[in-house]
């Protein structure tokens, strides 16, 4: 979802990880699911997971990744075209979401492949543009000047975000966004029925993610805060320490620790967990 490290990512089923020689690490769907086939990727400055709200409708995703050279990599399913992206050139940052891929050009130019039924793909006229993120129907971006820009689906209020400024970074998760300002304060628009917008009270915040109903953020001091719902003990980081970066997905949450190993809770059900033995994994 970015704000996202671009170390790590993590989607409905599936986690992803960079590691310091630019090969990229997956887990969950059972390894073997195509959004995992990362073995061959090389030369990876970025990884990115399309994330999706859990449904009896929904599971499948795909991954993203970023190359030195501005080539942009994808695996998983293709359904609407998310994957196709072979052709992109000149990309500095990439972000995923349900059904569709978004890429940032060195111009400040934003390209975008997959469904567009919302309106999440309408970013033609964006410019001077630094970060980006995909929800499930929407997609955001910071500006160069700090302030925000949002397209697709505002059922919740989700896309209401033209009144902020000093932002840092951003972050999209399925019904709500979180921003996060450059005094280190946090910031949420969208659906507040699940608590993941209860972030007013957090201070000295250095990175954020929004997963699909919950939100996690990272202190100066390497601890990590979590609101909104729990229902898979995604939200269970009291105990992490010495943390630089987090991801959030459907309902699961990672952490990158300093010394680059990870640690990750939430749901499990496809090993999307299972990254204790990753080792490594490193922020470009």
């Amino acid at each position: 979802m970015s704000a996202h490290s671009s170390a790590l990512a993590a989607g409905r089923r599936h986690s992803v990880g960079l590691r310091r020689d630019g090969t990229v690490l997956a887990a969950g769907s059972g390894l073997a699911a195509v959004e995992c086939r990362v073995e061959g990727w090389a030369g990876v400055v970025s990884v990115v997971a399309g994330n999706v709200h859990t449904a009896r409708n929904t599971g499948r995703s795909h991954t993203v990744a970023l190359r030195s050279d501005g080539i942009v990599l994808a695996t998983g399913w293709n359904g609407d075209g998310q994957c196709d992206v072979s052709g992109w050139r000149g990309v500095t940052a990439v972000a995923a979401g349900w059904r569709r891929t978004l890429g940032l050009l060195a111009n400040g130019r934003v390209v975008a492949a997959g469904r567009c039924a919302e309106g999440q793909c309408e970013v033609e006229p964006w410019r001077e543009m630094v970060a980006l993120s995909c929800g499930d129907w929407h997609s955001v971006g910071v500006r160069s000047d700090g302030s925000a820009v949002a397209t697709g689906n505002n059922r919740r209020g989700q896309c209401a975000v033209d009144g902020w400024r000093g932002l840092a970074a951003i972050s999209a998760g399925y019904l709500h966004t979180v921003g996060l300002g450059t005094d280190g304060r946090a910031l949420a628009t969208g659906d507040r029925a699940t608590g993941a917008c209860e972030v007013d009270a957090w201070e000295d915040v250095v990175a954020l993610d929004a997963g699909s109903h919950h939100t996690v953020g990272v202190t100066a001091s390497g601890r990590v805060l979590a609101a909104g719902d729990n229902s898979y003990g995604q939200c269970g980081v009291d105990g992490w320490r010495d943390i630089v970066a987090v991801a959030a997905g459907s309902t699961h949450t990672l952490g990158l620790r300093g010394d680059g190993t990870v640690v990750g809770t939430g749901n499990n059900a496809d090993g999307q967990c299972e990254v204790d033995t990753w080792s490594g994994i490193h922020r470009f």
